[in-house]
C-alpha cells in the first residue's frame, strides 16, 4: 500500500496545538491559570537542561483534569479548524499524520478532516499525563512499524515544517520530500539536505 506521511503542528495548521491549546484553555478556563507558575518553573527547568522536553510535556498538560475535557477540544477546533491548509484537504493518497501532539486533542481534528490514520503522543484520559514516549524523532518511524508491517507498504511523500527533527521520516520518501514553510510545500531532495551527514 502506497501512503504519504504527514507532521501535523506548523505543517497541516500553520501553529503548535499542543500551545495554542493550553493558550485557548488559560482564557476560557480561568482557573487553569493557577497552574501557570509550575508551568513556567517546567519551561526553565527544560531550557536550563535539568529535565527534558518530554517531562516538560509531561508538566504543561497536568491541568487537564480540571477542564471539561470534551467540550474545551471541540471548542478549540470550532476556532481553528478553518487553518487547516487546503492543500493537505486535497490530498488523494492513503494518509498518515503523526505528530507529537497529544492525542485528545487531535482525535477531534482527525474525525472531522477524515484521514486515514493518526500516530500521535498517548496521553492519560483522565490526567492527561504522557503514556510511554513523546512522539518525536525516530519514535514517529517506531510508531509507524508499530503500526504497519515494513514488507506492506511504501511511504511515497513526506510533508513536515522540522528538517531538523523530522529528518528520520523525510528518510522514508520513495517519492517527494516537502518542507513547510508559512503553510507553502517547497520540494527538496533528501541527499542534498543533508548530504553532510549522510547514513
Amino acid at each position: 500500500m502506497e501512503l504519504d506521511i504527514y507532521d501535523f503542528d506548523k505543517t497541516i495548521v500553520p501553529f503548535d496545538s499542543g500551545t495554542l491549546f493550553v493558550g485557548y484553555c488559560m482564557l476560557h478556563y480561568p482557573w487553569c491559570i493557577l497552574y501557570l507558575p509550575v508551568i513556567l518553573c517546567g519551561l526553565i527547568l527544560m531550557l536550563c537542561r535539568v529535565i527534558s522536553f518530554t517531562q516538560f510535556k509531561r508538566i504543561c498538560f497536568m491541568f487537564y483534569p480540571m477542564i471539561p475535557k470534551k467540550r474545551a477540544v471541540q471548542g478549540f477546533w470550532d476556532r481553528h479548524e478553518h487553518q487547516v491548509h487546503d492543500w493537505f484537504k486535497s490530498r488523494r493518497r492513503y494518509s498518515v499524520v503523526i505528530s507529537a501532539s497529544p492525542d485528545f486533542l487531535l482525535d477531534e481534528i482527525h474525525q472531522r478532516l477524515g484521514f486515514e490514520k493518526l500516530l500521535c503522543t498517548l496521553h492519560d484520559p483522565r490526567t492527561g499525563a504522557i503514556i510511554g514516549e513523546n512522539c518525536r524523532g525516530e519514535e514517529k518511524v517506531r510508531r509507524l512499524y508499530e503500526e504497519f508491517e515494513l514488507e506492506d507498504i511504501e511511504v511515497v511523500d513526506v510533508y513536515s515544517d522540522s528538517l531538523k527533527f523530522d529528518r528520520p521520516i523525510f528518510a522514508l520518501a520513495s517519492g517527494k520530500c516537502y518542507h513547510i514553510v508559512d503553510g507553502e510545500k517547497n520540494e527538496f531532495i533528501y541527499g542534498e539536505v543533508y548530504k553532510d551527514n549522510m547514513e
